[in-house]
């Protein structure tokens, strides 16, 4: 088993997700490295239990572990000085699918916070909402979603980076967080499509 901070990271993000009930979407999990530039991305969803196909509701999630957090870390490990401690790039995209009809994004923006949970010290700002619709080959047919993004950076001071079960306690807030917001949105009297007919 790969013994790094990130790996640590993205198994307590996970953690806390699938202890607060929430269903990962598996096939659209991934790992990545960028071969020119060494940075590390972990992505993710996760819904509601029993949403169907595609959710109705979701949140798609990325950790990004750019290579001078990698430099940092190497550094710190070795007991060298560090200048400017690691950190993890955080995304969260709240995505409500299979709409009908355009929506009113004041609607959405309503029931989302301007800021997220604290993760560690820090917290995700929210970003302006984006829309949009797909059509389907005919083009007699449509259907609409509206993404509103969560974004920030969780610093790993040398207390985390020396004890990973503080890992657990930063992104334990997460999990409800996710949760709770994935609620509020599915409770929008909003109209949606019928889910995809499963075979």
């Amino acid at each position: 088993m790969l013994d790094h901070v990130f790996t640590d990271a993205i198994g307590s993000l996970r953690d806390a997700l699938e202890s607060a009930l929430l269903e990962r979407q598996a096939f659209e999990e991934r790992f990545q490295s960028d071969i020119l530039l060494g940075d590390l991305t972990w992505a993710t969803s996760y819904s509601l239990p029993g949403e169907g196909v595609p959710a109705r509701v979701q949140a798609n999630i990325t950790l990004d572990w750019p290579t001078w957090s990698q430099t940092a870390y190497r550094l710190w490990y070795i007991s060298e000085p560090v200048a400017d401690p690691p950190h993890i790039v955080i995304s969260v995209a709240f995505r409500v699918q299979r709409l009908r009809f355009i929506p009113d994004p004041r609607q959405v923006l309503n029931v989302l916070p301007a800021v997220s949970a604290k993760v560690g010290s820090s917290s995700l700002d929210r970003s302006a909402p984006k829309v949009e619709t797909v059509f389907d080959i005919t083009l007699k047919h449509q259907e609409h979603a509206i993404e509103v993004v969560f974004e920030g950076l969780y610093e790993l001071g040398e207390s985390a980076l020396a004890d990973g079960a503080q890992l657990d306690e930063h992104f334990g807030a997460m999990g409800g967080w996710v949760a709770s917001t994935l609620i509020k949105l599915g409770d929008l009297k909003l109209n949606f499509l019928d889910p995809e007919p499963t075979e």
